[in-house]
């Protein structure tokens, strides 16, 4: 009984996460810039996690709860300075040189900025 009730726990959990993940759509094309910053085709605020290192995210599980990663969808291809890199879960996330791009959960609107400075000055607006 207990192993049944933690695994269906453990299953809402993940797809509690996949939710939070699909917030905003994966896209083909990289982000575009707007106002001096990285936004997402909604118009949301993008920003970079000092604890990534190039090409390698470490936001997972609750982290990627609350930043959610720039998905990128089938088909896309990078270019440039954007990449394309592949997360712990097996999804695709944008990086700009090298550096994983997120949203904030915390932004409800396009162009708010609440996330900069974030968890004492470790995330910053992708610019």
């Amino acid at each position: 009984m207990l192993k049944s009730i933690l695994s269906t726990a453990a299953l809402l959990a993940v797809f509690a996460a996949g939710s939070a993940l699909a917030a905003e759509p994966a896209t083909t094309t990289p982000p575009t810039m707007k106002d001096g910053m990285f936004v997402t085709a909604k118009g949301m605020t993008l920003y970079t996690f000092d604890k990534d290192t190039a090409g390698k995210s470490v936001c997972n599980g609750p982290c990627a709860t609350n930043w959610p990663p720039a998905l990128v969808a089938d088909g896309a291809k990078a270019t440039g300075d954007w990449t394309i890199i592949t997360r712990d879960d097996g999804l695709k996330q944008w990086a700009y040189k090298g550096k994983p791009l997120y949203a904030f959960a915390k932004d409800t609107k396009a162009g708010d900025k609440t996330g900069d400075g974030f968890l004492n000055g470790a995330w910053h607006i992708a610019k």
